[in-house]
C-alpha cells in the first residue's frame, strides 16, 4: 500500500474519487426530504435542468469551444445513462418494492462498473482485485439482507434496479472513458447541457403533475437544489477525475462506501439508527476498498 500513496497519481485519483462518492452519499437522504414535496419524477427532471443551468455558466465562463458534432455522439450514453437511465429505473423499481430490498442489487455496481471498464476498454485487472472486489460486494449484499433486504421481493421491481444498477455504471464508464480526453468537469458540464432539450420540456411539463412545486417546503427545496448542484453536477468533477487517474475498475470500487457513508447522513439528517453491524461492515468494506487498490499497486 506504501508504494500506491507513494504514487501522486493514484493517491490523488483516489482523494478525487473520494469526494465524488462522499457527494453521491447525500443522495439518498436528500431525495427522501425532496420526494415530500415534489412528484419524483419532476425531482428527477428539475435537478437535471438546474444541472443543465449551471453547466452552460461554467462552459461560458471559462470560454471552452463548442464540441464538435461528431463529438456529440460521445456524450450522449453518459447523458443517457445517468441522467435519465438511473434516475428512472431506480424510481420505478423504489414505486414497486423498498429501499433495503433494492440496495441488495444495487450492491453489485461497483462490480458491475469494474466489469463493464474492463469488457469495453479492455483496462487490465489483478485476479486479487476481483477476489477484493466481491468481498466488498459480498459485505454489502449480507448487509442489506440484514437490513431487511429479503422482503418486498417483486420481479419486476428487481428487473428496474438491474436496469438502473446497468445504466449507472455504464455511464460511469463512457463519462470517465471522456475524462481522459478532457476535464471532468467539461465532461458533465456537456453532457447535462445536451440533456437540456429534453429535460427542460419534461420539467416544464411535470411541473403540473402531483404535489405543486410552490407549496414544497423550503427544506423541501433546498433538498432539491443539493441533489442539482450535488449528486447530478459537481460531484461528477471529482468523480469522473478519479476514475480517470486510477483506472475505472479500480475506481469504481471506491463507490461500496456510498450506501454506508449514506446511513451516516441519515442518521444525522433524518434520524435513523447506525447499529453496531453498520460500523463493523463499514471496516470490511474499507478493507476491501484498500485491498482492491493495494491489488493495483502491486502492478504498477
Amino acid at each position: 500500500m506504501k508504494g500506491f500513496l507513494a504514487n501522486s497519481t493514484l493517491r490523488n485519483g483516489l482523494i478525487f474519487a473520494f469526494l465524488g462518492v462522499l457527494v453521491f452519499s447525500f443522495t439518498m437522504p436528500f431525495t427522501k426530504i425532496a420526494v415530500g414535496g415534489f412528484n419524483p419524477y419532476f425531482l428527477n427532471m428539475a435537478r437535471a435542468v438546474i444541472a443543465g443551468l449551471a453547466g452552460i455558466i461554467i462552459l461560458v465562463a471559462a470560454r471552452v469551444p463548442m464540441i464538435k458534432l461528431h463529438e456529440v455522439r460521445g456524450f450522449l450514453w453518459p447523458m443517457a445513462m445517468n441522467i435519465f437511465g438511473w434516475p428512472i429505473f431506480i424510481t420505478l423499481a423504489l414505486e414497486r418494492t423498498t429501499s433495503a430490498h433494492a440496495a441488495v442489487i444495487a450492491a453489485f455496481m461497483p462490480i458491475m462498473t469494474a466489469f463493464l471498464a474492463v469488457i469495453s476498454t479492455h483496462e487490465r485487472v489483478s485476479r486479487s482485485f476481483w477476489l477484493a472486489a466481491s468481498t466488498g460486494t459480498a459485505i454489502l449484499v449480507i448487509f442489506s439482507l440484514s437490513r431487511g433486504g429479503a422482503e418486498g421481493g417483486d420481479l419486476l421491481a428487481d428487473f428496474f434496479v438491474i436496469c438502473a444498477v446497468v445504466s449507472s455504471s455504464w455511464g460511469y464508464v463512457k463519462g470517465a472513458n471522456l475524462s481522459r480526453e478532457r476535464p471532468g468537469w467539461q465532461v458533465i458540464s456537456w453532457v447535462v447541457v445536451l440533456a437540456l432539450p429534453i429535460t427542460a420540456p419534461l420539467t416544464a411539463v411535470l411541473w403540473f403533475v402531483g404535489p405543486n412545486p410552490l407549496e414544497a417546503t423550503p427544506v423541501e427545496w433546498l433538498a432539491l437544489m443539493g441533489l442539482a448542484f450535488g449528486s447530478m453536477f459537481f460531484g461528477f468533477f471529482a468523480w469522473y477525475k478519479g476514475l480517470a487517474m486510477l483506472g475505472t475498475a479500480y475506481g469504481s470500487q471506491v463507490q461500496q462506501l456510498q450506501s454506508l457513508m449514506t446511513l451516516g447522513w441519515s442518521a444525522l439528517l433524518l434520524g435513523e439508527t447506525v447499529t453496531l453491524w453498520t460500523l463493523i461492515a463499514a471496516l470490511g468494506v474499507i478493507a476491501s476498498v484498500l485491498w482492491a487498490q493495494r491489488s493495483r499497486a502491486k502492478k504498477t
